[in-house]
């Protein structure tokens, strides 16, 4: 097996080639510039094409035109630029277009700084533009998962004509690790709705407008039969010393890195910690949660304000305690302030 060291963006673009995509279109911006570059110099040769747009607006809309055609696309950016393609990304899911689009989060609001930041999972995972859609959210914690959850990405879109968002942060797209770069694809699925030239069959249509409101509810309630479906379908999550933990961690990406490091010295001490690690943020794996009876209490770890807690509220039914331990403005959890944290809220002996 070919194994590369790469940034995690780079990885990104190892993996899309080696998916079979062969358009992106894009607009640079830290920390995810080194997609763009990366596919500018390696797509080419696999006998796609990188176009950078005049902005975001553009290149979500080039995605649009591109995606109807049944050739597999991407588009990648940070943020800010992340918020401006929520117009094309609600016509994505409308139109039932499946792209990859991929966040790099840095942190905010505005236009923030480049530290490693999880601000955008409300907009990720309650559909950040207008109109009732959910598209499909994985949330990588390291380099290999990065190139491996991109592969799954395209399949994934391609499964359910929808647009999916690979959520990371700077820290994941800037740390350099060792790639497996498994997988090739050769063969692309059949799309029996794409919009790519019409000799000798019907003419096919992708459209999102309804003439009339019966119409609109019509497709609505398909659509959202879809995401019940999805929902049920594709929840993903790691389990880490889960079987018979009394006390619970739940984070993604990053802190789901470092999650894993607290278990390992929590249990050290004769604490039974345990780790749930989101893959999908949406759908949310409430189905994680489901036999963790004796579950006495949870903490979030989170580089925002307190935003994934809510869904594990929703998840447990608020029948266990749900803290939230949280750093913002791109500063980093500590082993050791999630380890206090746990002896604060739950009354832990842990020498920290």
């Amino acid at each position: 097996m070919k194994r590369e060291m790469l940034k995690g963006n780079e990885a990104i673009g190892a993996a899309a080639i080696r998916s079979g995509c062969k358009l992106f279109f894009g607009y640079p911006i830290t920390p995810s510039t080194e997609i763009i570059e990366y596919l500018a110099k390696h797509l080419p040769k696999a006998g796609g094409t990188v176009l950078q747009g005049e902005d975001e607006i553009a290149s979500i809309n080039m995605c649009y035109g591109a995606a109807a055609t049944g050739a597999r696309v991407m588009t990648a950016s940070s943020s800010p630029g992340f918020s401006l393609k929520q117009e094309g990304i609600s016509y994505l899911a409308a139109a039932e277009l499946p792209v990859v689009v991929v966040n790099i989060n840095r942190n905010g609001p505005g236009l923030g700084g480049l530290g490693p930041n999880q601000g955008d999972y409300f907009q990720c995972t309650k559909g950040g533009g207008h109109g009732d859609y959910r598209v499909i959210v994985l949330a990588p914690s390291r380099a290999q998962e990065m190139y491996d959850y991109t592969m799954s990405a395209f399949n994934l879109a391609d499964r359910y004509r929808t647009p999916v968002v690979i959520l990371a942060d700077g820290m994941l797209g800037q740390t350099m690790e060792p790639v497996e770069l498994r997988g090739q694809v050769t063969t692309l699925p059949e799309k029996n709705w794409a919009a790519d030239g019409c000799l000798d069959r019907e003419k096919r249509k992708i459209a999102m407008y309804n003439l009339t409101n019966e119409e609109g509810e019509a497709t609505a309630l398909r659509l959202q039969n879809k995401f019940s479906f999805i929902q049920d379908a594709e929840q993903r999550w790691e389990n880490y010393c889960t079987e018979d933990a009394e006390y619970l961690l739940v984070g993604y990406g990053t802190c789901g890195r470092v999650a894993k490091s607290v278990v390992e010295e929590a249990r050290r001490q004769g604490v039974k910690l345990g780790l749930i690690r989101p893959i999908t943020l949406w759908p949310f794996p409430v189905k994680a949660f489901a036999s963790l009876k004796q579950i006495k209490g949870i903490l979030t770890v989170e580089l925002n304000a307190g935003q994934m807690i809510e869904d594990v509220k929703l998840a447990v039914n608020c029948s266990v305690p749900v803290h939230l331990h949280n750093r913002l403005g791109g500063m980093l959890l500590s082993e050791q302030s999630i380890l206090r944290k746990l002896a604060e809220v739950f009354h832990l002996e842990v020498t920290v």
